[in-house]
């Protein structure tokens, strides 16, 4: 029996052991997936958690309740170190896993540690935890006095950035005071012009302060116990001048890097300290193992690098398992992969979304939100997980409309 262990159960871990369970297997292997969550984190939807749009349960199933544990065995742990030569994994509660074949697929991480007091005082949005942190965090300043405005900070004006001030502007109404603070030039670098296009009305219909060429130097706490407020200090680049305001909270949405394990593999690496890879997946040194997503530098069948999105790790996910279940059963060749864009989703607050399509199709407003929220339910990990959130999407204005009766 194949033993195949799967590191990390984002959306390139948790869609490869579901596609392998579907493979036509002559003995069906011995499936491990191990992370350190005892949830599936849908990402794109995390946004809707702050607003109350989506319940938790919807949005972070357990992986328990996805997985067939007759075909998969999940293990909530950390990974400690991996032994390539051994074929082993160790992880930090003690457990030992030995494989045959290896996927990585940590996913990435928040970094923290370039500006002062941002990884004690500042509150990524990566994980369920992140979430339910803020969200209790905005709870506390929406329990002041009304009459006192919220004030928060946004570092970084990407995908994640541009949404949290969308949807934080329509959950805190009259009371916001929020800035979106960005490095660069323009926000939503890389994305469509009808994106930052709707983005940029999005953002100035909910009066969002948009700073370009401004970074963060560093976070101070002036309140006890690291409560607000918060002493936030700025450098103007283009002005080339400094400046210090309070805020009540500042989010951090700035970068991404591979989770620290990987960095400990002597295997190759791109600059950014992703793993390189083949266009079939696979680590040059050690083709029994396999790596996508984010800790992953790939590249499709023509050589073309992929970006390191959901979009592009989902994708990856069916490659990985084919190529899995060709190489362990001799039975079809290995394919390299094939990226195809489905073009660019955006929440832009409650009920309001921008879908950029290939061909030059946007839909925006409440029918890019409709159009969103279809294609993310056909994309939820399991048929029964989608049928459960479906149908509560459906039930849910008619229950809020009886209770309002």
């Amino acid at each position: 029996m194949s033993r195949i262990c799967i590191l990390g159960g984002g959306f390139g871990g948790l869609y490869t052991a579901l596609e392998l369970i579907r493979r036509p297997w002559p003995e069906p292997p011995q499936i491990t997936l191990v992370d350190r969550q005892e949830r599936f984190v849908f990402a794109p939807l995390l946004y809707e958690l702050l607003t109350g749009e989506l319940e938790d349960w919807e949005v972070a199933p357990r992986f328990q309740d996805l997985l067939p544990p007759e075909s998969v065995q999940f293990c909530q742990g950390s990974v400690q170190s991996i032994d390539l030569k051994a074929r082993r994994v160790l992880l930090r509660e003690g457990q030992s896993l030995e494989y045959d074949t290896l996927v990585l697929a940590l996913g990435g991480e928040t970094p923290l540690e370039s500006v002062p007091g941002a990884a004690e005082f500042a509150f990524p949005f990566r994980t369920l935890a992140d979430a339910q942190r803020l969200r209790a965090h905005l709870k506390t300043l929406e329990a002041r006095d009304p009459a006192q405005p919220i004030t928060l900070a946004i570092a970084g004006a990407g995908a994640s950035g541009v949404e949290l001030a969308c949807k934080l502007a329509d959950r805190l109404g009259s009371r916001r005071r929020i800035r979106l603070i960005e490095g660069g030039s323009r926000i939503l670098s890389g994305f469509a012009s009808s994106s930052r296009e709707a983005a940029q009305l999005a953002l100035a219909q909910r009066r969002v302060q948009v700073e370009l060429q401004t970074k963060v130097l560093g976070i101070e706490a002036l309140g006890e116990n690291s409560a607000p407020p918060f002493r936030l200090q700025l450098q103007r680049l283009e002005a080339q001048e400094t400046a210090t305001d309070l805020v009540d909270a500042v989010l951090w949405t700035v970068g991404t890097r591979p989770a620290a394990v990987i960095a400990n593999l002597d295997l190759p690496k791109s600059e950014r300290g992703r793993l390189q890879v083949l266009p079939t997946l696979q680590t040059p040194p050690f083709p029994e193992v396999f790596a996508l997503g984010d800790v992953a530098a790939v590249v499709d069948a023509e050589g073309q690098p992929v970006p390191a999105t959901a979009q592009a790790a989902f994708q990856q996910a069916g490659y990985c398992a084919w190529n899995l279940w060709a190489l362990l059963t001799q039975e079809r060749p290995l394919l390299p992969f094939r990226y195809f864009s489905l073009g660019e989703m955006l929440s832009l607050g409650t009920d309001t979304a921008v879908l950029s399509a290939l061909g030059g199709l946007t839909l925006s407003g409440p029918l890019g939100y409709l159009a969103r929220r279809a294609i993310y339910l056909v994309r939820l990990p399991t048929l029964e997980h989608q049928l459960k959130v479906g149908w509560n999407w459906i039930t849910r204005p008619l229950w809020q409309a009886l209770g309002a009766l």
